[in-house]
């Protein structure tokens, strides 16, 4: 029964993951980054990689603050867009 129960501890877990990856997927998307790029992986990582190395840099947490601001204003945007939508969850950095 033991293993049972930690199988299904695990595949919850997995499907966290899982979940949490395919909203940081459609958060490209959402960006228009695979359009941009043509969907060259490498540049999408290459951007990637610079976005890290700027927030590491020491001006990382103006650009936290810049950033945050740029996509809350751009959340708020789309859903007064899409209108009034309770049967979806909000987005983790959603939250106000």
């Amino acid at each position: 029964m033991k293993a049972r129960t930690d199988m299904r501890g695990w595949q919850v877990k997995r499907r966290e993951r899982t979940r949490h990856l395919i909203e940081l997927g459609g958060l490209v998307v959402k960006a228009g980054l695979i359009e941009l790029t043509g969907d060259d992986r490498a540049i999408l990582f290459g951007a990637f990689l610079d976005v890290a190395a700027r927030l590491r840099s020491d001006d990382g947490e103006q650009r936290r603050v810049l950033w945050r601001r740029r996509g809350k204003r751009a959340f708020d945007l789309d859903a007064e867009r899409e209108g009034p939508t309770s049967s979806r969850p909000a987005l983790p950095g959603r939250e106000v």
